[in-house]
């Protein structure tokens, strides 16, 4: 579960002091709907790859396209022939389209795109259609004969009724959150007693090396009631579109860089055809050792962020290559890795005597996949195993391109102007806010996630439906805590000492106020680095408040966030950082719980609104993502490729439905 999602904030902040972009007269922008933006993301230093490295990312990119249908339907059941519904009226229509009903037909048409289905992709609430209901079954049943499936009537209910499928993933640990979630990981009926007891008969707590118990499962029923794992594997589920995915492993293998890649490659595709997750195991260790391949890749079920118990993997790919500029400053901090352990603020009983093999690299993403498209995280650590971690090390990324992206695009649109509470803090935002969020995601991967241990005996899963908010608690807490620390200075990372402020502002901004613009109006915080944030802001609030360390001021009639005390401010993230380390590393649950539900989950309705308002004049999108670039290969008269072009030629609907045209696996 280690995967950095941009804030709000990140795309609105950090318009500065970015990068020079590698064409001047790139259209970063794309596509704006509902809540949402599309992007292009540029891939600086593709054509300085060699010939057998643009091969090698154009079939990863390939692999990476074949698993789409499969994070469709793990999102929902009903994902896949809805989506086969509506794109096909949306191709067919031939109306008005100027009503009122087409708009907003296709308004929706695009959110379903957008989010991999019918739910929002960071709420997990299903969309509201604010189409007729008529409008859509007159257009479906109107469809040429088996262009709609035949129970169409059947999916307009469920798209229409809302008490149908209303929450993708429910976190309320007041209620069954596998009963109450709407996502396909667990057959139709089975509760999370069901679920918890069938695991902690089969888990094994003095196993120091267990598999990822559940990551490649949908749990069902035998004929006798009993529960089974059904194996996401090539003759399992997801068959026809792990095939694909195989298939085009393969092709990537014949131009991998070394013979270490290529072996890890043949234990993925051994992996995708048993099922086997010691396999997995064994991929992962040597994915994490190789630190010496240029072109890079994550394929296969990964996070596990869409189960609400935090065990069963969504499908995910990016395939990348390694940006050698940026890639001095985190490779920097990770040389440094023990040191930060040695120092950390935690308890040393949950410290790690020995930090091994913890590398790190920024990256320019080339083709996202799955869960990981069309939002995607600014940065990953893997593999999650902790055991992995601990013994063989981990990997760390941070994904150059995209966060240069988000900032190209944010250029000039008024956020600093209207929530930074004061000239002198915008200029120091101005001068040091790229550098220093870059760093907080390159210290939450590299380090923070990479940080820590549980101790003997403690599941790795112990903290159940929390656990995703408190693991990215513990490594954002881990990275604001040392940006202030002096070793970034003595490192040559940072030139001011107080750099680090801009950060600081800026997470607690958005951890108090501005983040609340994703939510709806009367609801609670729902996703898990959303619950983080706030969680971290308003304890170091509350614990700050004797000393007001960090206060909401009112000016103008307007809310601002003014902190008083930077080096006390890091003080409070240092004891909250040991307390979710503690928390963690004993696997105590009812105390994780409690610091989720206390600071992490509700909202204050007066500031909600007010956050809103002033939003609305700025007129920002609270959420973006991207279309891939196109990569075009030309082959030689043998069938070997000697090139690869990349172009940009598409707009969103283009893309979509090209996806599902050209990489529909488990439904036609």
């Amino acid at each position: 579960m280690n995967k950095f999602i941009p804030s709000l904030a990140l795309g609105a902040l950090m318009a500065f002091n970015t990068q020079a972009a590698e064409d001047p007269d790139f259209n970063y922008n794309v596509d704006r709907f509902a809540d949402i933006e599309v992007l292009r993301y540029e891939v600086p230093g593709f054509s300085d790859l060699t010939p057998r490295q643009k091969a090698m990312v154009y079939y990863l990119g390939e692999a990476a396209q074949m698993g789409r249908d499969i994070i469709w339907d793990q999102n929902c059941a009903y994902n896949l022939p809805i989506r086969k519904m509506l794109e096909a009226v949306y191709t067919n229509y031939k109306g008005d389209r100027n009503s009122k009903d087409w708009k907003e037909f296709e308004t929706y048409m695009k959110q379903v795109w957008f989010a991999n289905g019918i739910h929002h992709h960071y709420s997990t609430d299903k969309f509201s259609p604010k189409f007729s209901r008529s409008f859509l079954e007159t257009q479906a049943a109107a469809q040429p004969a088996g262009s709609v499936p035949a129970n169409y009537a059947e999916l307009i209910e469920i798209i229409f009724n809302p008490s149908i499928a209303a929450k993708r993933v429910c976190q309320d640990s007041s209620q069954d959150v596998v009963a109450g979630s709407a996502g396909n990981f667990y057959a139709p009926g089975i509760t999370q007693a069901e679920v918890e007891a069938y695991y902690a008969k089969i888990k094994d707590p003095n196993d120091p090396t267990p598999i990822s118990y559940g990551l490649n499962v949908r749990m069902d029923r035998n004929a006798d009631g009993s529960l089974r794992e059904d194996h996401y594997q090539l003759n399992g589920l997801y068959g026809p579109a792990i095939a694909k995915i195989i298939y085009y492993l393969s092709k990537a293998r014949e131009y991998a860089e070394n013979d270490a890649q290529k072996n890890y490659i043949s234990t993925l595709i051994d992996y995708y055809i048993t099922g086997d997750l010691r396999l997995f195991d064994e991929y992962s260790i040597a994915w994490a050792e190789d630190t010496a391949s240029q072109v890079d890749f994550v394929n296969g079920f990964i996070e596990s962020y869409g189960d609400p118990l935090g065990m069963s993997a969504s499908w995910e790919s990016y395939v990348n290559f390694k940006n050698l500029p940026s890639s001095q400053r985190t490779e920097t901090i990770s040389n440094s890795a023990q040191w930060f352990e040695d120092n950390s603020p935690v308890d040393a009983r949950f410290r790690k005597p020995h930090v091994k093999g913890v590398s790190a690299k920024a990256i320019n993403a080339a083709m996202l996949g799955g869960d990981a498209f069309p939002s995607t995280a600014i940065g990953i650590n893997l593999p999650n195993a902790n055991w992995i971690r601990a013994a063989h090390g981990s990997k760390s990324v941070t994904i150059e391109n995209i966060t240069e992206a988000y900032a190209m695009a944010s250029r000039g649109n008024g956020f600093n102007e209207e929530f930074v509470i004061d000239a002198p803090t915008r200029t120091m935002m101005d001068k040091y806010l790229y550098l220093t969020d870059m760093l907080h995601t390159d210290l939450h991967e590299c380090l923070g996630h990479a940080s820590g241990q549980l101790l003997p005996g403690v599941d790795q899963d112990a903290l159940k439906e929390h656990g995703s908010t408190l693991e990215e608690a513990r490594a954002d807490l881990f990275a604001l805590y040392y940006l202030a620390d002096p070793k970034l200075l003595e490192l040559g990372i940072l030139d001011n000492p107080d750099a680090y402020q801009a950060e600081y502002y800026k997470y607690m901004l958005n951890g108090l106020m501005t983040q609340l613009n994703r939510i709806e109006p009367g609801c609670d915080v729902e996703e898990a680095h959303m619950r983080n944030r706030q969680l971290v802001a308003k304890w170091v609030l509350e614990h700050g408040k004797k000393d007001k360390v960090v206060e909401l001021v009112k000016k103008n009639g307007k809310t601002y966030v003014k902190i008083n005390n930077y080096r006390k401010l890091r003080d409070l993230f240092g004891k909250l950082l040991a307390e979710v380390q503690r928390i963690k590393s004993e696997g105590d649950y009812k105390a994780g719980a409690k610091l989720v539900q206390d600071y992490g989950v509700k909202v204050d309705p007066k500031l909600h609104k007010e956050v809103l308002q002033r939003f609305a004049k700025l007129d920002i999108p609270p959420y973006r993502g991207f279309i891939n670039p196109v990569f075009t290969p030309s082959f030689s008269p043998s069938g070997e490729i000697i090139d690869v072009t990349i172009s940009y030629p598409e707009n969103f609907v283009e893309q979509m439905l090209r996806l599902s045209r050209d990489y529909s696996t488990l439904i036609k």
